[in-house]
């Protein structure tokens, strides 16, 4: 059975989904979201086990970044605080401060006289400014241009590590990652009271407000194209919904599956060239914590760090201690045995004793952090919001990013893909639709470039 009651379908219930969605309905037009799972949030979600709220791994909110804004924006309560301040650096299977003040840094036991200084001026450089990084340079380039102190390096890739979420210093582009640790240094970040599904609830509540119609458990089969512009979006339960305009915030992947000849497409190329980022996360929720105040570990040697997040946020109902440690894995790098039982070890360096103090445990091999990142070898540095093979189809998500990372690029993402549709809804129904590929300067828009 076919409708025709929407303007526009947008498929996925994450963060990138509600946003986009709201931003159409929000516009008047009417909007159709399709989520396969029976529950809203996509990896913003949080489960409640025994009174404990955990999140999909960690998540920390940049008060810097394009989701803050947003939601700020938009009037979304944000309650919670920032982390603990307490930071210790993991190396050489030993603990020790963290030079994160300048008292730390002079007693500091890690660093030489001559590598404090540097690690000073390395920090300010990145606090103030803007670093200036050749277009193609990876991280590690430009490390090794510009640290030359090892231990400095070592600190420094720790910072882009937990700033990113990723470890590929070979392929990361600099200018992204540095422009993050910035935002990180600056502005820092805050952990949520009742984790992410605070956020997801009240974007729903938002979105039923603003007229979107969304519908759980409705996974896409296909979506259809008529002379290469969008036509239908059909379910996997035979369903089909008759629209011009679909935005997707699945996975590129996942989007590349539903289409016809999908071969022949940009979206195809950007698949291939994805890098997807990942991690091993395990979260505990802890009767006590042994080693009172030992509340943030970031490893030096070893792609680690760990967090109290209840330091900075109401994460049971109870006194429960919500703690959380990652390790960061490269392309490939994933074996979900060793990568547990070095989350183990790191805490028992951290709080020995823990086991006999774990309430609630969650552990999750291979978790996407996000489904690719700026990296050396995008033929396309900013994909999206258009797909310019296929009229009518746009793409949102934490890989779509236009400098963005993370849940940020999600939320900017989904904001150009919402106003591209926008634009191509409210023009003069006599004014000619450019197809891809027309000579700039003949069309309103380069949808090559993904420009909003």
């Amino acid at each position: 059975m076919d409708r025709k009651a929407f303007d526009a379908a947008v498929i996925g219930g994450g963060l990138a989904g509600w946003i986009a969605a709201i931003e159409l309905a929000r516009a008047g037009k009417s909007v159709i979201l399709l989520e396969k799972s029976n529950r809203m949030g996509g990896r913003a979600r949080t489960a409640a086990k025994n009174g404990v709220l955990l999140n999909l791994g960690g998540h920390a909110l940049y008060r810097g970044g394009e989701l803050h804004a947003l939601l700020q924006e938009w009037g979304v309560p944000i309650e919670g605080g920032p982390p603990s301040s307490k930071i210790s650096a993991i190396w050489s299977n030993r603990v020790f401060p963290m030079p994160a003040s300048p008292v730390k840094l002079l007693a500091s036991r890690l660093l030489s006289w001559s590598s404090k200084g540097e690690l000073v001026r390395l920090l300010l450089k990145l606090g103030r400014t803007e670093p200036d990084t050749p277009e193609n340079a990876s991280l590690r380039d430009w490390a090794e241009k510009e640290v030359r102190d090892p231990m400095v390096r070592h600190i420094f890739y720790a910072l882009c590590r937990t700033a990113t979420y990723t470890q590929d210093p070979d392929r990361q582009l600099a200018g992204p990652v540095l422009r993050q640790v910035r935002r990180s240094l600056k502005d820092g970040v805050l952990y949520l009271n009742g984790g992410w599904q605070t956020i997801v609830d009240r974007l729903e509540k938002m979105g039923a407000a603003a007229g979107v119609r969304a519908m759980c458990g409705k996974a896409v089969r296909a979506i259809e194209q008529t002379n290469g512009a969008v036509s239908r979006v059909v379910c996997a339960d035979g369903e089909a919904f008759e629209l011009a305009y679909v935005i997707s915030t699945l996975p590129p992947a996942d989007t590349c599956r539903l289409i016809s000849n999908a071969e022949h497409t940009s979206l195809y190329h950007w698949t291939k060239e994805a890098r997807p980022s990942m991690a091993a996360c395990l979260d505990l929720g802890l009767k006590r914590l042994p080693v009172p105040g030992r509340d943030i570990a970031i490893g030096l040697d070893q792609p680690v760090f760990f967090s109290n997040h209840s330091a900075g946020a109401k994460l049971s109902r109870h006194d429960t201690i919500v703690v959380h440690l990652v390790k960061y894995n490269g392309p490939g790098e994933s074996d979900p045995k060793a990568d547990e039982r070095l989350l183990e070890q790191t805490m028992s360096l951290l709080h020995p004793g823990w086991e006999q103090e774990v309430a609630v445990r969650q552990y999750l091999p291979n978790m996407p952090v996000v489904h690719d990142y700026m990296h050396l070898g995008r033929t396309n540095r900013f994909p999206g919001p258009a797909v310019p093979d296929i009229q009518g189809l746009y793409v949102a998500g934490d890989w779509a990013s236009h400098g963005e990372m993370l849940a940020d690029a999600a939320a900017a993402s989904a904001r150009r893909a919402a106003q591209r549709v926008l634009a191509e809804l409210d023009r003069p129904s006599a004014e000619p639709v450019y197809a891809a590929g027309t000579p700039e300067g003949q069309r309103p828009h380069d949808i090559s470039k993904g420009g909003a």
